[in-house]
């Protein structure tokens, strides 16, 4: 009962409490702290010094122990509330990250605000697509966190270089690599230009890359383009 009326006022649920049971000080400390509007409530030091005056001196253990106590608790809350405040913001960083990774920008952001996305169309794109020359053999020649380890060397080493482009990275699965220009940001025709560069550094920087497992077999991939 006590609980729908604090959640449905009004009226307010409030203590009556009469002028023989209580100080008026303690009576008007009281109505102070549960007053409507925050700003206007003292807080736990206010309070700590007004039954400092009101008991004028004397020792009165039990609500000494109590406003310490509230003094501790609300010290505890506000160190715990922090705290979990902190980690959020670290977990939805990495949320957002992660979003953006799979994602472009512009949808990832949309989704986060909960509006809907519209698909667009592009005119005029450039798509890369490539993966690795004799891959199946690879994998069979080797553990499966050796495979791991490749794709994770090779798409970082990719990465690294699409970052210098203006290209979108699509998407990898397994040892294919999808890059695509001209979206989600339209760049008028240099997104043949773009994915072209991109595509002769990359096969500048595979001459030189090895395995961690097997440094002796050269590592070769296979290009394609389109553009439309």
């Amino acid at each position: 009962e006590i609980i729908e009326k604090v959640r449905r006022p009004p009226p307010l649920c409030r203590p009556a409490v009469s002028a023989d049971q209580a100080p008026l000080e303690c009576i008007h400390l009281m109505k102070q702290c549960w007053s409507e509007q925050p700003e206007k409530r003292p807080t736990i030091d206010q309070i700590f010094d007004q039954f400092k005056s009101i008991n004028k001196g004397r020792k009165t253990n039990i609500i000494d122990s109590m406003l310490r106590m509230l003094e501790q608790y609300s010290s505890n809350l506000e160190d715990l509330i922090r705290e979990r405040t902190e980690e959020l913001e670290i977990e939805k960083q990495k949320t957002d990250r992660l979003l953006t990774q799979m994602l472009p920008p512009s949808v990832a952001q949309a989704l986060k605000m909960g509006t809907p996305v519209e698909p667009e169309y592009f005119e005029e794109v450039t798509l890369y697509f490539s993966d690795i020359v004799g891959f199946t053999t690879i994998s069979a020649m080797s553990e499966p966190i050796e495979v791991v380890d490749l794709l994770n060397d090779l798409y970082t080493l990719f990465d690294a270089i699409i970052g210098s482009h203006d290209v979108y990275k699509v998407e990898t699965i397994g040892d294919a690599y999808m890059v695509a220009s001209g979206l989600p940001k339209r760049n008028g025709n240099r997104h043949a230009g773009e994915i072209a560069n991109m595509s002769l550094d990359i096969l500048s920087s595979v001459g030189t890359f090895k395995m961690r497992h097997m440094p002796e077999v050269p590592v070769r991939i296979r290009i394609g383009l389109h553009s439309g």
